[in-house]
């Protein structure tokens, strides 16, 4: 005889899935300067690279918190 008891139950059911933020998904945006930049161009690149920065870092930061949570949902499911 086997032992069965010491086996996990097989489920029909799918674990759980979240679905990721389309905003976590999509690429960032980065500022470029154009050709012949001049001192504007410069400043606006910073303040708008820097905003950007920060979206993106989010973006990032909130696929990660998904995942974990998917991971976290399956770990505790049948």
């Amino acid at each position: 005889m086997t032992n069965c008891a010491a086996s996990r139950p097989t489920s029909a059911d799918a674990p759980p899935r979240l679905t990721l933020p389309e905003t976590a998904a999509r690429p960032c945006d980065l500022y470029r300067l154009p050709d012949g930049a001049t001192l504007a161009d410069l400043e606006i690149g910073y303040v708008t690279r820097g905003a950007q920065l920060v979206a993106c870092d989010a973006a990032r930061r909130l696929a990660v918190e998904t995942l974990k949570a998917e991971r976290a949902a399956q770990a505790v499911s049948p």
